[in-house]
């Protein structure tokens, strides 16, 4: 891989864990069963990694054809696919209440597992 393909790698990669961390992070919308709405962090997630997944695809467009070969293009069609999931992310931040004003519907419990990741605060 070329020093210049590198970005759209990276960007990818960072897209990627940003989408991780904000769906990890999709515990904050409920307090002790109530649903209070999503928070701060998952608005800079969500933003954050569909601004990376998209600036991958212009450092892709930069790159002259030989150098589209390797890990740039399977860098580009994954950050496709991320600008995709971060749409969806960035959508689902304001929307309804998922729960339907079930509170707890057993999804906030599912995710909750994701706090117990070391690099999670």
């Amino acid at each position: 891989m070329t020093r210049r393909a590198l970005p759209v790698l990276l960007l990818t990669l960072l897209s990627a864990a940003l989408l991780a961390a904000h769906l990890c992070f999709g515990s904050d919308s409920y307090r002790d069963c109530a649903y209070i709405g999503p928070s701060i962090r998952m608005y800079l997630t969500s933003w954050a990694g569909l601004a990376c997944a998209l600036g991958a695809l212009p450092a892709f467009a930069r790159l002259p054809r030989s150098e589209r070969r390797g890990l740039a293009l399977p860098s580009v069609v994954a950050a496709v696919l991320l600008t995709l999931a971060t749409l969806t992310t960035t959508y689902w931040l304001y929307a309804p209440d998922p729960a339907g004003g079930d509170d707890c519907s057993g999804l906030a419990r599912l995710i909750t597992s994701c706090r117990t990741l070391p690099w999670l605060p």
